[in-house]
């Protein structure tokens, strides 16, 4: 799995982590280990500006996604995972601290910028939270995604809710 994190925020995050959870979900998803991802750390400005740009939407937001390649999770275990460019997910340190703070477990801004790179690889991948079926649906993904994560690490604790909007 190629995956490239760059941190473009000037605010220090555990970039290993970012790199590791975002490695698991696509292991977890069983996408092709060839397959390339980008996840790129902005400020809140620069966030703003895509916020804008790509859902006419003003201020900073928390994650953003842009898929490249149509690759989908195969359907069944026997099936050969397809091998391509997911793209990039696009992360902001200052909405993640915030929400993190707001969250109704209180975690840090690296644990939700964990779940965030979760959340935007799921993106990536077609899932979506528009309806409330598919909010269920990625949300229980997401959340059994990062408690696995956690899991393997030995971390103990509660793992952060679910704070993107």
């Amino acid at each position: 799995m190629s995956i490239d994190v760059n941190n473009e925020s000037g605010t220090e995050v555990d970039e290993q982590a970012i790199l590791d959870i975002a490695r698991f979900a696509l292991a977890r998803m069983r996408i092709h280990p060839l397959s390339e991802l980008s996840v790129i750390v902005v400020d809140a400005d620069a966030m703003e500006q895509l916020h804008v740009q790509w859902m006419d939407l003003p201020g900073p937001t928390d994650v953003m996604s842009f898929p490249m390649d149509e690759l989908r999770p195969p359907g069944k275990d026997e099936e050969e995972p397809p091998q391509g460019l997911l793209g990039d997910v696009v992360l902001c340190p200052e909405v993640a601290a915030r929400q993190g703070a707001e969250a109704a477990t209180q975690h840090s801004m690296d644990e939700e910028l964990q779940l965030l790179t979760v959340h935007g690889v799921l993106h990536l991948l077609g899932y979506d939270h528009e309806e409330p079926d598919e909010k269920a649906e990625m949300f229980g993904l997401q959340a059994a995604i990062v408690d696995g994560w956690r899991a393997e690490r030995g971390l103990t604790g509660p793992s952060p809710a679910p704070t993107v909007s």
